[in-house]
C-alpha cells in the first residue's frame, strides 16, 4: 500500500494529532555544546472556532475568518510522569493561500526560536516535505518535515543570525501507541493465519 503525504497544512495537523516520541541532535556552531535529548511531544487539532485561533489572530492583527484552524503541540520531557506543562506549548493557526492549499501562513503564539508571537510561511514539495520559513526579531529559522509514513516523521532545521548558520537540528519522530490500539494490534496479529 502506498503512502501518501499530506499537502496541507489541516491535513498535516490531523495526521500528526497523538504524541510522538522524539529523539533530537542539534549541533551548534558558537559557544554553546552540542546536545541531543528525548521528549515527546503531544499534538491535538485546534478547531477554527477554538478561543486561542481568535486571540492568536487578534494579537498578529489577523482576521480569524481567513483560518482553517490549526493544531496545539506541547513538548514534555520523555521520563516527566506529570501532566505536561503548557509552558512548553505552542498553537500553531493556519492561514492557506486561496489557490491551492499547499501554501500560506502559519500564525504561532511563540516561536520556537525566540518564544514570541511569529508568523511563518509555509509550502508542501511535490515530494510531500513541508517547509516551513520563519523570521523572528535576531535570528531566521526554516524546518523541513515530512512523514516516511504514517508512524514515523523526521524532522531537520537551521537558524541563522547575521553572522550565518549557528544551529542545525535533526529528529526522528515515532508516534505512540496507544494502549488500546497495542492490544488491537496484538489481536489481529494472533488471527493471522
Amino acid at each position: 500500500m502506498e503512502f501518501i503525504s499530506p499537502i496541507t497544512m489541516m491535513d498535516f495537523f490531523c495526521r500528526s494529532e497523538g504524541t510522538w516520541y522524539i529523539e533530537r541532535h542539534v549541533q551548534h556552531f558558537d559557544t554553546v555544546a552540542d546536545e541531543s535529548g528525548k521528549s515527546n511531544l503531544i499534538v491535538t487539532v485546534v478547531k477554527k472556532d477554538d478561543p486561542r485561533v481568535k486571540a492568536t489572530c487578534l494579537e498578529q492583527g489577523i482576521d480569524p475568518e481567513f483560518t482553517t484552524g490549526g493544531a496545539s503541540f506541547i513538548w514534555q520531557d520523555n521520563l516527566d510522569e506529570r501532566p505536561p506543562n503548557h509552558d512548553y506549548a505552542a498553537v500553531l493557526i493556519d492561514i492557506p493561500d486561496l489557490e491551492s492549499g499547499r501554501t500560506g501562513k502559519l500564525i504561532r503564539d511563540r516561536g520556537y526560536v525566540e518564544k514570541i508571537p511569529v508568523i511563518s510561511r509555509y509550502w508542501f514539495g511535490k515530494d510531500g516535505i513541508l517547509t516551513i520559513d520563519t523570521e523572528y526579531d535576531n535570528n531566521q529559522g526554516q524546518e523541513r518535515c515530512w512523514f516516511v509514513n504514517d508512524d514515523f516523521r523526521i524532522r531537520i532545521g537551521t537558524v541563522q543570525t547575521v553572522n550565518g548558520v549557528n544551529l542545525v537540528s535533526y529528529c526522528s519522530e515515532r508516534r505512540c501507541v496507544s494502549t488500546e490500539k497495542l492490544e488491537q494490534m496484538i489481536q489481529r496479529n494472533l488471527t493471522r493465519d
